[in-house]
């Protein structure tokens, strides 16, 4: 099964370490960072679930939570949880789903036989209050992901969901955004009472509109 942009998110039932959950009504009107990890008592894995734990509040400033899962039990994930704690200085605030059976990887196409047959890559789904899948991203298992950059593609999806912006690059929260070609000089001088810079025709800049 192939995952698309905009595509529905599929729900499922697990077992977590907060219990089970269906997805979906866990989900509930929040955004989730939804991202597999390819082991427990792993050393980068360690570092990255550490450090979101400590984004919490950020993510719940986004209306957003986590939701992590690997391929271990969840057994297993209450004993890591402990060595992450310990090393980390976090408190794991969100659930990691155990998934021995391999079902929810395997509906995610968080299993890539051709990287490892038997864990989960390292895959990162933002999924909106509409359950729809906003972005998605691979890293192979011995990279660590860069949780901040995820904090920053939320910004951006969640502003040009209510603005017609789109964002540059490297673009941070606060700075200038781009009027997309799709709206005229005419009505960009409605929308945008702060003004903006015409480059050309097809690049036009304005401060953040939320700002």
């Amino acid at each position: 099964m192939s995952l698309l942009l905009g595509d529905t998110a599929p729900d499922f039932e697990a077992e977590t370490t907060a219990g089970r959950i269906r997805f979906h009504d866990w989900i509930g009107d929040d955004w989730v960072v939804f991202f597999s990890h390819p082991a427990d008592f792993t050393p980068v894995c360690t570092t990255e679930l550490g450090y979101t734990a400590k984004l919490k509040d950020k993510l719940a400033a986004r209306g957003a939570k986590a939701l992590v899962i690997s391929v271990d039990t969840v057994e297993a994930h209450n004993k890591w949880i402990a060595d992450i704690e310990d090393t980390q200085g976090a408190s794991v605030n969100f659930p990691i789903i155990g998934d021995p059976d391999k079902k929810v990887a395997t509906l995610y196409n968080m299993i890539h036989p051709n990287a490892d047959a038997k864990v989960t890559v390292r895959a990162v789904y933002v999924i909106d209050n509409n359950k729809k899948i906003r972005a998605s991203i691979i890293y192979p298992p011995s990279a660590g992901r860069n949780f901040d950059e995820i904090l920053r593609l939320i910004d951006s999806l969640q502003l040009t969901d209510n603005h017609k912006v789109a964002t540059p690059v490297n673009w941070q929260d606060g700075e200038d955004v781009i009027i997309v070609p799709s709206v005229s000089n005419e009505e960009a001088d409605k929308l945008f009472p702060k003004g903006y810079e015409e480059i050309r025709p097809y690049l036009r800049t304005t401060p953040q509109p939320n700002k």
